[in-house]
């Protein structure tokens, strides 16, 4: 397995694989959200690849102040191997390398099979914070 940052060769893969791996749907979730994403931040979106099949992705976001985690999915066939282990060690690499001091996980409150891969990585839920969002834009499709 390597792992390597997203190009804007792999957008339409990365948007079909969310559509089979990830839980959930964001407002960002097309070609244009994922194109800025890669163009604005090269090393953010990180690919998981098996004999040249996407198998798992990460988003590792660094504003400069806060490292942010969003879509990390496995193939479900391929789940419980190591790959979402070895997203988020590349992830946490790249946070350190970048002068992070913590990671932060979006995280669906109902996707428990979640809550388990996050903890088994050393994450935990902070009560104490909630998530307050306002779409910028309408959706248009």
């Amino acid at each position: 397995m390597r792992i390597r940052p997203a190009t804007g060769d792999d957008i339409d893969a990365v948007l079909a694989f969310w559509r089979t791996a990830a839980e959930g749907t964001s407002i960002s979730d097309d070609r244009d959200g994922v194109a800025r994403l890669v163009a604005r931040d090269p090393g953010a979106l990180l690919l998981a690849e098996d004999t040249g099949d996407l198998v798992g992705t990460v988003i590792a976001g660094f504003d400069g102040w806060r490292c942010h985690l969003y879509r990390l999915a496995v193939h479900p066939g391929r789940r419980r191997q190591g790959i979402a282990t070895a997203l988020l060690a590349a992830a946490e690499e790249r946070f350190a390398r970048l002068g992070g001091r913590r990671g932060d996980a979006m995280v669906l409150t109902g996707n428990e099979r979640a809550h388990h891969a996050w903890r088994a990585a050393g994450y935990a839920p902070e009560e104490h914070w909630r998530r307050w969002v306002k779409p910028l834009t309408a959706r248009t499709d």
